[in-house]
């Protein structure tokens, strides 16, 4: 994990997606192969992207009950929040190019 990429819980999750900066929240688990194969384009897209976007990673596991506040059925889900809103929702691991065409409009 990277510097731009922040490990949530029930007790920060709420705080830390109220940021004007767009974060994206990746609801995985261990256990989820999808989940291992888009960790690391999401590393380098906090990289890349430093200063316009934000990583968040939020294990279902451990955190049920924000799941289940936010409707995730199946992992992964990637959530973008800015200002605590939810903006865009992906099902699924997608390819680096993919993810970035879907999110382009925040990362400008």
């Amino acid at each position: 994990m990277t510097e731009n990429t922040v490990t949530l819980d029930n007790s920060s999750f709420d705080q830390t997606i109220a940021g004007g900066t767009p974060i994206l929240v990746d609801f995985w688990a261990e256990w989820c192969g999808p989940c291992r194969l888009i960790a690391p384009i999401l590393d380098e897209m906090a990289t890349e992207y430093d200063g316009k976007l934000r990583i968040g990673k939020l294990n279902v596991d451990e955190n049920p009950q924000i799941s289940g506040e936010y409707d995730v059925m199946s992992i992964p889900t990637l959530i973008l929040f800015q200002d605590g809103v939810e903006k865009k929702r992906i099902i699924g691991a997608r390819p680096k190019h993919n993810l970035v065409s879907e999110l382009s409009e925040y990362l400008a």
